[in-house]
């Protein structure tokens, strides 16, 4: 459980700082004295820092160091999304700033709001731990809040040109399919597998919806009096218009089993007590009566997630194996790609989440 764990920068994901402070005193409404940068840490994708300026604090997005495509990690459309979605979802943080001059850091980045509050990553506090009532109060409060997400009016909200909702579902596996070819370092049998069942089970779209796209534990930040309540969603990279269980199904990919092992249990997204004592079951039928809705099958949905998940890490491992970065936490991501194909491959044998 984490409140702040933003620390010295890692070596090679330094910034700028004289230039990064000429360029915020310029354009920022508050003078400042002194300016100090922090990293938070966690992050495997866009970079986030602290950005201290006295008493003032704010938060930096920029995107990974050796990012060769820059449609995957579009800082303008990130803060052009948050500077309307803020608006008719509070969890999302407010944009700031927006600089699209690469000479300042190095890329374009965007400021936006600090929210306080906690993050859970891995361990829970001990009243969480010994409660499987609080356990359930929070997985449900995680759940209706994606439905929340779901159910926002994204046309009235200005956001209808942020996706094409027709074909979505098509396209999603197309283009995963597309970056795993592009990203394959090694051979990962059953999750190439997995790539060819979801290209010949394709579901019509359920409906539309703003969705994140990469909801889970470590994305939330939680009221630091009221664990069970959501105040913040972080990480909104991949966020567009689309079906709406397709999200649904992400977070279920990232809803471990006991029976998948201490390796995968023990990854930091998802609190390992949550997903030993609520199922990826029971979150369905949460997600379905938060939306007073009924659901179909939800394997097709759950095996693109897990797809998905496997490929964002293959993504990553495949930046660190050509030296694109030296974070050591990405040397053994090979492992978890394996390890989510005989996941998505298991799930579809026995045709079940």
């Amino acid at each position: 459980m984490k409140k702040d764990d933003a620390t010295a920068p890692r070596a090679g994901e330094e910034l700028n700082e004289k230039a990064l402070e000429d360029f915020l005193r310029v354009r920022l409404p508050t003078p400042f004295n002194d300016m100090e940068v922090l990293q938070f840490p966690a992050g495997s994708s866009n970079l986030t820092y602290l950005i201290r300026l006295g008493s003032t604090q704010y938060v930096l997005r920029r995107p990974p160091f050796g990012n060769t495509v820059r449609t995957a990690h579009d800082m303008k459309r990130e803060f052009d999304v948050l500077s309307k979605l803020a608006f008719v979802y509070p969890p999302a943080p407010e944009p700031i700033l927006f600089c699209d001059d690469e000479s300042v850091i190095g890329s374009e980045f965007y400021l936006m709001e600090k929210k306080n509050g906690v993050v859970i990553r891995g361990l829970v506090p001990g009243d969480i731990a010994a409660s499987e009532e609080i356990q359930e109060k929070l997985c449900r409060s995680f759940i209706e809040n994606l439905a929340r997400l779901h159910s926002v009016n994204y046309p009235a909200a200005g956001l209808a040109d942020l996706g094409k909702p027709d074909g979505y579902n098509r396209r999603q596996v197309e283009g995963w399919t597309q970056r795993y070819i592009a990203a394959k370092t090694d051979e990962h049998a059953e999750l190439e597998a997995a790539m060819r069942w979801l290209r010949e089970n394709i579901p019509v779209e359920s409906g539309a919806s703003i969705i994140h796209n990469d909801y889970k534990f470590d994305n939330i930040m939680l009221d630091s009096d009221d664990l069970t309540r959501i105040i913040a969603v972080l990480d909104w990279e991949m966020v567009t218009v689309g079906d709406p269980l397709m999200d649904l199904g992400t977070t279920l990919g990232y809803w471990m089993s006991p029976e998948f092992g201490d390796e995968m249990m023990n990854m930091p997204f998802n609190p390992r007590v949550l997903m030993e004592n609520v199922t990826r079951r029971q979150l369905v039928e949460m997600y379905s009566k938060a939306r007073n809705i009924a659901l179909p099958d939800m394997l097709f949905y759950y095996v693109f997630g897990t797809f998905k998940i496997a490929v964002i890490a293959q993504q990553i491992y495949a930046r660190f194996v050509k030296g694109m970065t030296h974070d050591q936490r990405f040397a053994n991501f090979n492992r978890f790609v394996g390890a989510l194909g005989r996941i998505a491959a298991t799930s579809i044998d026995r045709k079940s989440i």
